[in-house]
């Protein structure tokens, strides 16, 4: 057992009663959360029982409301990590949150194995279970999601005109935005999980099972969620997204829709391009290739429903 777990597991132990007969910790490397992740298990499990992520001390504030938000959700009836504790340990200089572990595989190294019919059903149990979460509504006293956004935007581009790599497409894509912008004019403020993607859902017996990492929530237009299957969904599983799309709204959604989820997968690009550069720069080619798929889709923004999407 690593010296830092083995740490942290003892000073968990002394505080939370219901640890005291669990025996092993083990670091969980993948994913591009800033927080460490641990499985801990009781003795002659194979199962892990709870999901560990401790941050710098600094952000315990921060986790605090994440836990919480995550507790508020779990409350909704979704499916995910039941919360159990979250607090910090001075001596270690981090906080932590002790969530319930989710039985279930990733969706995204899942999908390409079961049958188109199987991936549709999958995804259209996601989508329902992000329609439930999008019940819970915006703190007060928040700007308007339209200008929210809008002022995010004008950041980000900002960002990508001093980064030095240049989208071919740019004077398109900006006038695509320009034209449509209007259309997040009076939409709704709810939760964002906002990294919804089969990455972060898990499956179990060839179905829909639970999601997980909430570390990037935020507050704004419940369609926003969307935009990541233009960007790695759509990649995993084309029949997960189409049932994503019609599981959360019992249906065809609406041109609204497809006008709002196009605009935020073209909003996204600029900080994409930047986001990319500070945090995973060996990356960088996938990534363009990712914007330059979504532009494909959308044939160069002309279309507001992608060429993917088929109706059943």
């Amino acid at each position: 057992m690593h010296t830092t777990a083995a740490l942290i597991l003892n000073e968990l132990k002394s505080r939370i009663p219901s640890l005291s007969d669990t025996d092993h910790i083990e670091q969980v490397t993948k994913g591009f959360s800033f927080d460490a992740k641990y499985f801990l298990s009781k003795p002659g499990s194979s199962i892990p029982t709870y999901v560990l992520r401790t941050a710098p001390i600094e952000q315990a504030e921060k986790k605090r409301h994440e836990f919480e938000l995550v507790g508020r959700v779990y409350e909704l009836g979704v499916a995910t990590s039941k919360p159990v504790s979250c607090g910090k340990i001075d001596t270690l200089q981090i906080c932590y949150m002790l969530l319930g572990y989710v039985q279930g595989e990733d969706a995204s190294d899942v999908l390409p194995d079961l049958t188109e019919d199987e991936q549709y059903q999958v995804g259209w149990q996601a989508g329902c279970e992000l329609k439930r979460m999008h019940e819970l509504p915006a703190p007060p006293r928040l700007d308007n999601w339209h200008d929210r956004r809008l002022a995010k935007h004008r950041r980000q581009f900002e960002a990508y005109r001093q980064c030095g790599v240049k989208l071919p497409e740019e004077e398109a894509i900006v006038a695509f935005i320009e034209a449509n912008s209007e259309a997040m004019q009076g939409r709704p403020d709810r939760f964002q999980h906002d990294d919804f993607h089969p990455a972060n859902l898990l499956v179990q017996h060839r179905a829909y099972s639970g999601v997980i990492d909430f570390n990037r929530y935020d507050w704004g237009d419940p369609y926003h969620d969307f935009l990541k299957i233009a960007y790695f969904s759509r990649e995993a599983s084309i029949p997960f997204c189409i049932g994503q799309i019609q599981g959360y709204f019992d249906g065809e959604p609406s041109e609204e829709f497809w006008r709002l989820y196009t605009l935020y997968s073209a909003l996204i690009m600029f900080g994409t391009v930047t986001w990319t550069l500070q945090v995973i720069p060996d990356h960088l080619d996938s990534m363009l290739e990712r914007i330059r798929t979504v532009l494909s889709d959308h044939r160069g923004l002309e279309s507001l429903i992608p060429t993917w999407y088929k109706p059943r």
